[in-house]
């Protein structure tokens, strides 16, 4: 979507507030889409943000079973997910609030108990340092289906965005007791659009790498869309610490309710039995853009309004230009 600089000369009018919104308007173009672009039902986090001035709530429920064949304990439960993600400043620029509340019964061979808490709270901030197709001019043959069609190796040059973030550490009986309130999370994000409608992303994380725990892993998604409902996905995640390693696969699907909504499905398990894990869930991702909308359909109606406005000084002109003629001719 291209938009037009319309309120050049309003800026200087406007209280501060409003000069952010309408600078958000006249960057749209970059990213901006009229479909929802969500990370659920993977983990791996997209390079591109939401968009300026949009707001995203991605939320689930999972049930979880875990089972420790070595330790003989065992835990079955449910955690639901709450994600908002808002695009500000710059389009490039998104902030993110992750949150995972776990509730599960786990069992040991002294007996069992409730567990339950936030087993998850991060705050981050991801932008995107480099997009391959912002100015790529794709050349068309209008003489060759083919060729138009054919496989490019400038595909493989992925999009990049780097994330920073922090862990926040509410005292959840999901945490080390001795894990510091606040620690760190960084995160290299790369993302390949392929021709087919698929796209691959890869996330690189360091996580907590200043406690006593740190860990180091992978997420790589491989997503393809089946038409303009449906998509599906699959999911490999790796990851690495002293006290815990895993590799974890993923599969799922999503539909496109609305412009605006994506409901989707995913299940989740390993390969070992120290511990076995095995999730399954539902989720839905909601964007808010109203008023993003409404800057648009404002800035268009001042753009027709000045079109009207030039009109009629041209046919002013115009008519004046006939009459001088009427004058001067004999």
């Amino acid at each position: 979507m291209k938009i037009r600089k319309t309120f050049t000369n309003m800026l200087k009018l406007k209280s501060f507030l409003i000069l952010l919104i309408l600078l958000s308007v006249e960057n749209a173009s970059a990213q901006y889409t009229d479909v929802i672009n969500s990370n659920r039902p993977g983990e791996s986090m997209s390079a591109f943000s939401v968009g300026k001035n949009v707001i995203q709530l991605e939320s689930g429920i999972n049930g979880i079973h875990e089972k420790h064949e070595l330790l003989g304990t065992e835990a079955n439960g449910i955690a639901a997910d709450f994600n908002i993600r808002y695009g500000v400043f710059f389009e490039q620029l998104e902030f993110i609030l992750e949150l995972q509340h776990q509730t599960d019964q786990y069992k040991t061979f002294l007996g069992s108990e409730t567990r339950n808490g936030l087993r998850q709270s991060i705050f981050g901030a991801k932008y995107l340092l480099y997009d391959p197709y912002k100015n790529r001019k794709e050349k068309i043959n209008i003489y060759s289906w083919k060729a138009n069609h054919k496989f490019k190796w400038n595909q493989f040059i992925p999009s990049v965005a780097a994330y920073a973030g922090v862990n926040m550490n509410f005292g959840s009986p999901f945490t080390f007791a001795n894990d510091p309130v606040i620690s760190p999370k960084v995160m290299i994000i790369t993302q390949n659009q392929f021709s087919g409608g698929y796209v691959f992303v890869m996330n690189i994380i360091a996580d907590k790498i200043t406690t006593d725990y740190p860990s180091y892993g992978y997420v790589i998604t491989l997503t393809k869309g089946f038409n303009e409902k449906w998509s599906g996905f699959l999911e490999n995640q790796g990851f690495k610490s002293d006290f815990y390693g895993d590799a974890i696969i993923r599969g799922g699907a999503a539909y496109l309710i609305s412009e605006r909504v994506q409901l989707d499905a995913s299940i989740a398990t390993n390969f070992k039995d120290t511990p076995s894990i095995l999730y399954g869930g539902v989720g839905i991702s909601w964007r808010f853009d109203a008023d993003y909308e409404e800057i648009l359909i404002r800035s268009n109606d001042d753009s027709k309004d000045k079109d009207k406005d030039k009109d009629k000084k041209k046919d002013k002109k115009k008519r004046k230009d006939e009459v001088e003629l009427e004058k001067t001719t004999p």
